[in-house]
């Protein structure tokens, strides 16, 4: 009877810890993708100035996102707090997203994109914010990354002058 009792209390549960593991899995992508990013620039890349980009994008999203939410009084859905204007979780993934794609294509940009939606579809399933939060904080993420982030061609084009020979250098990988 007990093991009866558990797999009944197991079985109604499980929405609740389904919930809760998709809640903490966009969480974990949350960090997942800004971390991914500087990653990138910093070890696979060498690419010390996309970090520069990569930082700017994110303070300035982040100071845009705790601005409007100290502006914008907005109930949570699930009435935890009143700081649910814009979704903080989905400007940062949106704005790692963008410097992704901006710095290194669309190749590694859909990817991004895909896992920041991820974020932010969790966000509203797990009543944190409405739709409407998400939508802004993505907005403001992507806003951010365009604005900060240039492309990483990773191709170094200068002049050259030898023995009477001028000319254009161009090095790197195409």
């Amino acid at each position: 009877m007990k093991t009866f009792s558990f797999i009944l209390l197991l079985l109604a549960a499980g929405p609740v810890f389904a919930k809760s593991s998709l809640e903490k899995s966009g969480d974990i992508m949350h960090l997942l993708l800004p971390a991914t990013a500087l990653g990138a620039t910093l070890l696979v890349e060498d690419d010390y100035e996309g970090s520069w980009q990569l930082i700017k994008t994110g303070v300035v999203s982040r100071v845009a996102v705790e601005g409007l939410k100290y502006a914008v009084d907005k109930d949570r859905p699930d009435d935890s707090g009143d700081d649910s204007f814009p979704s903080g979780h989905t400007a940062d993934s949106f704005a790692a997203a963008t410097f992704i794609q901006q710095r290194y294509g669309w190749k590694w940009g859909i990817p991004a994109y895909i896992g920041a939606t991820f974020v932010g579809y969790t966000r509203v399933d797990s009543d944190k914010h409405y739709v409407e939060d998400v939508l802004a904080g993505a907005a403001i993420g992507i806003i951010s990354g365009l604005y900060f982030t240039e492309p990483y061609s990773g191709i170094t084009i200068s002049p050259t002058a030898k023995s009477g020979h001028y000319g254009i250098n161009f090095s790197g990988t195409f």
